[in-house]
């Protein structure tokens, strides 16, 4: 939750947690800017060094934020030879999560 919320800038939307007293496992139900993300810490829910491809409106500017929150940037924004412009960084776990720009231009 931390890496989602403080660094990521989502927002808690629910979580679900067994016992209420202890932070995992959970399952957290996340958005920001209209993209709704699921993460789970229950055992057996996924697998460690998966990918998430969410699409963004401008990659750069929210590289710009991330980088002022001093997260680590796996890959800075990037014309890929596919035409995306993307960037990555990866939770606690070693989930990619992979930023796209959106929109006619890319």
């Amino acid at each position: 939750m931390e890496f989602y919320c403080r660094k990521l800038g989502f927002r808690e939307e629910f979580a679900y947690r067994v016992d209420e007293r202890l932070p995992d496992p959970c399952y957290l139900g996340l958005v920001r800017d209209g993209v709704r993300l699921h993460v789970s810490s229950f055992s057996g829910d996924g697998v460690s060094g998966g990918v998430v491809f969410l699409l963004v409106a401008d990659v750069d500017v929210l590289h710009g934020e991330l980088v002022a929150k001093g997260l680590t940037i796996d890959l800075p924004p990037t014309d890929q030879t596919w035409g995306n412009r993307e960037m990555y960084v990866k939770d606690a776990d070693g989930n990619s999560i992979r930023f796209v720009n959106q929109g006619k231009d890319r």
